[in-house]
């Protein structure tokens, strides 16, 4: 029975699973759990890549004490990137894309390339933080960064390269980048070339199965391990996720949820009208070739950082309270557009969600629990709001959506969607994006035999809880008032 290292870094932490599989059923057991802390120094928001390159020496040093393991593979968040010179050093942390250094560069970028024409050619959603900005920032601000760049690497790649040595790009990740085709699935070079980015620091490109390289000879002699492979999996956690959405059916709905809400449908061809541009909904890369055709929602992280807030305000409250006092609040008094750039960064999150209420002229949610029932509802409307226009954009009714990853722990909000979208939810696994990550291990170790084998192995390993609408009239009743309170 083959044994898996599954790596799974998201934007506030890390951590390293063991996997088996029995032929029938996938089961896996955390061993190793880290906080991903991003840095500020001198005013750049930095990851802290030799930190978490450290907690996977620690992973690989727990995991052969524990009998060891026949393969590795990692998945991380997209985008963001490092640059390796001509003798494989790394020039610098790579930065954060909630640094503010892009703020203002797509503008700029626009005026060689309109963001229409970019949309047309890559198909991704629009987002300031988009490697091709972070790249022209570089050009234009740093060129002797870029001059001394001899390779660049996603995040996973970078970590897989201080595994193997090997150079390689998978594709899910570098179709986050804004410069991948997705037709031919390959880098656009003459778009580099129209705004000023060198394409000869891309790197080739690998798919979702392969293998960047084995475990080199100094690691296997210092951490005591086997030269096993380190497996290119969905390296975009999203794209892992979605492996592991448990659907039986060919269209389906999946929210991977976490941090971020990964709001769509599993396709297999690009869609890029002028619709879908104007619906900025994005085209990334999936395994086997499919197309994750979605939208990018703010998702937990406005939960997430109000509790930061309250702590640091000296309250120390819990998620379930947080819960527990949106539920005693009266419901439907205001809302956020969850997307608005106020709720981007770290701060002081409630505090915005009660400016962008009085700058919209609502009742201002003042107590935690009214502004927590704000977010909520918000985000579950948010949902119904992405479900229309996915549904016009594909012209396809979709009768249930896949809760995946740790936001189906959150009960409420999975009850709210509900209620907001009128269809049974379906939650779970809490574990997608690992358990994808371990699934594509397996499919490219010959343990599995394709992508839907996968995702029956995961309905079989994994309990689904579903949520059927309750209140879905009362949620019809107040969505035009949402609808005004974002503009619409």
């Amino acid at each position: 029975m083959k044994r898996l290292l599954a790596f799974d870094f998201g934007a506030s932490s890390g951590r390293a699973m063991l996997a088996q599989y029995d032929g029938e059923k996938i089961t896996m057991e955390e061993i190793h759990r880290f906080s991903n802390d991003p840095v500020e120094v001198c005013g750049t928001l930095y990851w802290d890549i030799l930190r978490l390159t450290h907690e996977i020496f620690a992973a690989i040093t727990k995991a052969v004490a524990a009998g060891g393991f026949d393969a590795i593979g990692i998945d991380t968040w997209g985008v963001d990137f490092g640059l390796l010179d001509k003798n494989g050093r790394l020039l610098g942390n790579p930065v954060h894309y909630r640094d503010r250094r892009t703020d203002d560069i797509p503008d700029e970028v626009f005026q060689k390339v309109s963001r229409d024409e970019i949309y047309r050619r890559t198909g991704i959603q629009y987002m300031h933080f988009n490697t091709i900005y972070q790249l022209y920032y570089l050009a234009t601000r740093e060129p002797e960064t870029l001059a001394r760049a001899d390779v660049l690497l996603q995040i996973p790649d970078l970590m897989a390269y201080f595994l193997t040595g090997v150079k390689k790009g998978e594709r899910t990740n570098a179709s986050t980048t804004n410069l991948l085709d997705p037709v031919t699935r390959e880098w656009d070079k003459e778009l580099c070339e129209t705004i000023g980015i060198p394409a000869s620091i891309l790197p080739p490109l690998i798919d979702a199965g392969e293998v960047y390289g084995t475990l080199s000879k100094e690691i296997c002699e210092r951490l005591g391990c086997k030269p096993v492979p380190v497996i290119a999996v969905g390296t975009h956690d999203t794209a892992s996720a979605v492996v592991a959405a448990p659907a039986s059916e060919k269209d389906f709905i999946y929210i991977s949820c976490g941090t971020w809400s990964l709001f769509g449908t599993e396709n297999d061809r690009p869609v890029m009208t002028q619709a879908s541009m104007d619906a900025n909904f994005t085209n990334e890369g999936g395994y086997d070739g499919t197309i994750r055709f979605l939208k990018n929602i703010m998702g937990l992280w406005l939960i997430q950082e109000s509790r930061r807030q309250w702590i640091r305000e000296g309250e120390q409250v819990t998620f379930n309270q947080l819960e527990q006092e949106a539920l005693a609040s009266k419901p439907f008094v205001s809302f956020i557009d969850v997307d608005h750039p106020y709720f981007e960064r770290p701060g002081n999150l409630p505090e915005m969600v009660r400016r962008y209420c009085r700058e919209t002229r609502q009742t201002v949610p003042e107590t935690r629990g009214e502004v927590m029932r704000c977010i909520y509802q918000s985000l579950a409307m948010k949902y119904r709001y992405t479900l229309y226009n996915l549904q016009a954009l594909t012209g396809k009714e979709y009768h249930a959506i896949h809760v995946l990853g740790g936001g189906i722990k959150d009960t409420l909000l999975c009850r709210m969607t509900a209620d907001a979208c009128g269809i049974e939810v379906l939650a779970g696994p809490a574990e997608a994006t690992v358990t994808g990550n371990v699934a594509v291990q397996l499919i490219s170790l010959g343990e599995l035999d394709s992508l839907w084998d996968a995702r029956k192995a995961v309905r079989n390993s994994t309990p689904i809880q579903s949520y059927a609408p309750e209140n879905a009239e009362e949620w019809n009743a107040h969505y035009h008032s949402y609808l005004k309170a974002i503009g619409q």
